[in-house]
């Protein structure tokens, strides 16, 4: 058996902090030194952070990294270490160095820039044109940068037919539900295609709204994961690879030997010193459990909410607690995320707020033990109304009687983040911010929306795990019971406006995250009139989801980075 021992160094970095990113990749290099490890990799823009978005366009944030580059280059000695970063020449490229024992053997340029969803590369990259293979000893292998591995025929496979028997692949890969099946579905099909062994590492860790999952792997030729990392934590996985299986594979493969003959030109081989193989006990076998889909929303939630809050260098939170099924996740998450000394709930009742609301906005702060405090808003709504009595003569009142009383919550809220430094936690859901059933300064006013993308009856799932996980009632069982309701007129349920929120949540998956059109849903079965009123309120409410605050990306099709329509807008399906 040749044996090959890499790791996969999956890092959460910080877009910027240079001087941690470095810290972080250093002390990978350490550990996977002290494993007998031959190679580590890291994931794509390591060094900067990713997305860096417009940070790009300063000259000294682009000599900051490869200043950087240098500091890792310098920690490499005595093994490979794949690391992406930022390279500059005429243009500059999204890119992996390959350090060698102290030395930078050699640069990969991405080839394939994706610019759809929450991508924009070609805004900023050129896209590279050469797939390099590396040979250190006996061992042959390559380098290349996330997408690249999703094209068949790519650079993967002209790597392979170039004699690479490992591919490295380093990646920034946001999460979205069920993504890191799809991942690893395609590592394997590149894998089986290319008889080659695939070491796919990815980024974790929050990033405005985007998460990185991490879920790394380390594959073999036949398509087998070998070592996974774990999903939402930092990790470092290691594997023993049995290159000579891979030469023994392609012996009996006649398709390879027309095919490599057509890459000869294309792919360049750089020798590398060859290094002693460190001597290394075998390694125990490495089990990381799966998660459900619903675990993987509420690790994702809490991931994101984390590291936007301690990334952006803030310590508290604090949440206006309706005793509804969606600020009460809310809570849970935070407290998840940040502990419990660091959430605060506030009860702000008026004269619609009923007995059992307040009464489980209470027993929710208690069983998460955060503090709590209620500050009713009647006293203020009557200002408001006499305030504006002349005005209003002669009206009925409305809706905007209503949007008062969010507005005076979202006040108040914001006067104790101005106060007390605490940053203020939203909580709509993806349902409600579609249709527009959402107050702009009211419930919308805050600094990170965490259940932004997390429809309703989603909302409802990733709650009843938070008890499960508990084993007790964290979230009273009366807020699962209660119909929904912003409680802002007497008797009032979020159904008087809109449809039941099971058919709700069905038709906006196919109309925002499907993109179908109103004669498709309709023929699906949904009611020809309900669809038509859907549609115009997610139509008509683009300027309300443009002035919320961001948070966690959950769907395929999260609203701002996926999700942009002009405001400005007169198309109307009929």
């Amino acid at each position: 058996m040749r044996r090959f021992r890499v790791a996969l160094g999956q890092i959460n970095p910080t877009v910027g902090d240079f001087d941690r990113n470095v810290r972080m990749i250093v002390d990978g290099i350490e550990r996977a030194r002290a494993l007998g490890c031959s190679l580590v990799a890291f994931p794509e823009l390591a060094i900067t952070g990713y997305p860096p978005e417009d940070l790009l366009f300063k000259p000294a944030f682009i000599e900051a990294n490869l200043r950087a580059l240098d500091a890792v280059t310098r920690a490499s000695r005595g093994l490979s270490v794949v690391v992406g970063f930022v390279d500059k020449n005429d243009d500059i490229f999204n890119a992996a160095a390959v350090l060698h024992d102290g030395t930078r053997a050699g640069i990969y340029h991405k080839q394939y820039l994706p610019n759809y969803g929450v991508f924009d590369e070609n805004r900023y990259f050129q896209a590279g044109t050469e797939a390099p293979v590396f040979v250190a000893g006996d061992t042959t292998f390559a380098v290349n940068v996330c997408e690249d591995i999703w094209y068949p025929a790519g650079p993967t496979t002209v790597q392979a037919l170039a004699g690479a028997e490992l591919i490295v692949n380093i990646n920034g890969s946001p999460y979205h539900a069920g993504k890191a099946r799809f991942r690893e579905q395609l590592v394997s099909t590149r894998a089986v295609d290319d008889l080659v062994c695939v070491a796919y590492v990815n980024m974790v860790g929050g990033q405005d709204e985007l998460v990185f999952d991490g879920a790394s792997m380390i594959v073999n030729e036949h398509g087998e994961c070998i070592a996974r990392g774990r999903m939402f934590e930092e990790d470092l996985v290691v594997a023993d690879l049995d290159l000579e299986a891979v030469f023994r594979a392609r012996l009996h493969d006649s398709r390879r030997r027309k095919e490599k003959l057509r890459v000869r030109e294309t792919a360049t081989r750089i020798s590398l010193p060859a290094l002693a193989a460190p001597d290394a006990p075998a390694l125990p076998p490495r089990e990381v459990a799966t998660l459900s889909p619903v675990e993987e929303v509420f690790g994702a939630l809490v991931l994101g909410t984390r590291d936007y809050v301690r990334k952006n260098g803030f310590k508290r939170v604090v949440i206006g607690l309706s005793g509804g099924i969606d600020s009460s996740l809310v809570a849970a998450v935070a407290v998840e995320a940040l502990g419990r000394d660091n959430v605060a709930g506030v009860g702000m009742p008026s004269g619609y707020s009923s007995t059992g609301t307040r009464r489980d906005a209470q027993r929710l702060a208690k069983h998460l033990g955060i503090e709590f405090l209620t500050i009713p808003i009647t006293p203020l709504l009557n200002a408001y109304k006499r305030s504006l009595a002349k005005a209003f003569k002669g009206m009925k009142e409305d809706v905007t009687e209503e949007n008062i009383q969010a507005r005076i919550r979202g006040n108040l809220l914001m006067a104790l983040s101005n106060k007390f430094g605490w940053l203020v936690l939203t909580t709509g859901n993806k349902s409600e911010y579609s249709v527009g059933y959402t107050t702009l300064y009211g419930d919308m006013a805050g600094g990170f929306a965490v259940i932004k993308d997390v429809p309703k009856m989603l909302v409802y799932d990733v709650a009843r795990h938070v008890n499960a996980r508990a084993g007790r009632a964290i979230i009273p069982e009366t807020v699962f019971t209660r119909a929904p309701s912003a409680e802002l007129r007497p008797n009032q349920t979020d159904q008087d406006t809109l449809p039941p929120y099971a058919e709700l949540d069905r038709i906006l998956e196919g109309y925002v995250e499907e993109d179908r059109g109103v004669n498709d849903l309709i023929a699906r079965g949904f009611p020809a009139d309900t669809v038509r009123r859907v549609v115009s309120m997610v139509d008509t409410n683009e300027y309300k989801r443009r002035q919320a605050p961001i948070g966690v990306k959950i769907t395929p099709r999260a609203f701002g980075r996926d999700w942009r329509p002009p405001i400005v807008n007169r198309f109307r399906e009929r």
